[in-house]
């Protein structure tokens, strides 16, 4: 190989987080960007500002990390509906980084062949692909819709295996992981760069690292969770090391040409964690190392915490990140009206907007919204074959 949530229920009161959200500085706005219009990062240009984030479908139904036909409808249909980037769900970077015995995986040449037809046919129907790549960390080895477990943890007979962390203390009642050793923290960053290559040897566009939602970068984040003494942990230049090294990886591995995106949670809305501050001064740090863009959303870190979830509320986190840390941001959560979501971009508080529950039950969703906008069916993204049939 060449060098490569739990929410709780209840009210409560605004956190300190969403008070510095409330108090932003004026953000630059985007003008005259619209939905429908391209973005470039670095070498690759994306045809419209509504991308797809990645939501985990467990449909590796083998547990061999191979995606299946199953994947290929999924994608090549949401290109075919419009979609601009579709960023491909937490594909893992070692079998014991997966979330579910179920996941995709890219941790080994010979998964690679498996992956070829659908990024290719997926780009051929007008769509730029991106892969997210994982590693679940204390939050591995959980169940899933077809082998049951969900919310729990695999027992080992049952298909499940001992999970690691940055320290040896569990998400909830999840099984208590094995602190890391500092050999296989830089075993995992070479796992990292490894699966980059092989995403860029299979004709991905862009990567995304998933350093969000409690998986194992996010847990070196997070000073409630890191317990470490050593160099990854402590102060925050420590805790952001694992992460940073794994960007630097990445880097070395692919082209010059090709976007690095990192998925964050810019706060685990638990007193005391990680918080938009630190969020902030990650981006920057981030920016420096080649990161082209900031994937926002919130969470996931710790159990058990309320998350004042209503449409649109992890857009104030992203509109920070974007004007604090001068890098192009992605908005997502609860963001289904093409309104809504036009409203958003123009206002300068992110780049692009992600589409994702809704587009589950709507794999024409950007198509529907060219409609709702009046964007002339010329301009709107459709296949050849289905303008006739157009909104």
């Amino acid at each position: 190989m060449k060098p490569v949530d739990a929410t709780g229920g209840g009210a409560t009161t605004m956190s300190e987080d969403e008070k510095k959200t409330k108090q932003s500085k004026k953000v630059k706005t985007n003008g005259t960007v619209g939905l429908f219009d391209p973005m470039t990062l670095r070498g690759v240009t994306v045809r419209n500002r509504i991308w797809l984030p990645p939501m985990d479908t467990y449909s590796a139904l083998a547990q061999d990390g191979l995606p299946t036909p199953f994947h290929y409808q999924h994608y090549v249909s949401r290109a075919m509906g419009g979609f601009g980037m579709i960023i491909v769900e937490a594909t893992a970077v070692a079998p014991e980084g997966r979330i579910s015995p179920c996941d995709l995986g890219l941790w080994a040449d010979e998964q690679m062949d498996a992956w070829r037809w659908i990024v290719a046919d997926t780009k051929a129907a007008g769509a730029t692909m991106a892969v997210q790549l994982n590693h679940a960390g204390r939050k591995a080895s959980t169940g899933c819709f077809s082998i049951g477990f969900e919310h729990e943890s695999v027992p080992e007979e049952q298909g499940g295996w001992k999970t690691v962390g940055p320290s040896a203390n569990a998400f909830g009642s999840l099984t208590k992981p094995r602190a890391l050793t500092v050999a296989e923290i830089h075993a995992i960053v070479d796992q990292f760069r490894d699966a980059a290559w092989r995403a860029y040897d299979i004709g991905f566009d862009a990567v995304e690292i998933h350093a969000a939602h409690g998986y194992l970068l996010s847990q070196f984040l997070d000073p409630l969770i890191n317990e470490r003494e050593d160099e990854y942990g402590g102060s925050f230049e420590n805790r952001i090391r694992m992460l940073v090294e794994v960007v630097d990886a990445v880097r070395s591995v692919v082209p010059d040409t090709m976007p690095v995106l990192v998925r964050v949670s810019a706060t685990d809305w638990a007193a005391g964690g990680w918080d938009l501050d630190q969020t902030v001064d990650l981006a920057k740090v981030l920016k420096e190392h080649g990161v082209d863009l900031v994937d926002v959303s919130t969470g996931g870190m710790i159990p058990g915490v309320t998350i004042p979830v209503k449409p649109g509320y992890q857009v104030p986190f992203a509109e920070q990140v974007r004007s604090r840390a001068g890098i192009p941001t992605t908005a997502v959560g609860l963001i289904t009206k093409p309104k809504q979501a036009k409203k958003i971009l123009k206002s300068g508080a992110a780049d692009a907007i992600e589409i994702g529950r809704v587009a589950l039950r709507d794999p024409n969703w950007p198509l529907r919204a060219a409609a709702k906008l009046d964007i002339p069916t010329e301009n709107a993204p459709y296949q050849p074959q289905y303008v006739r049939g157009a909104y």
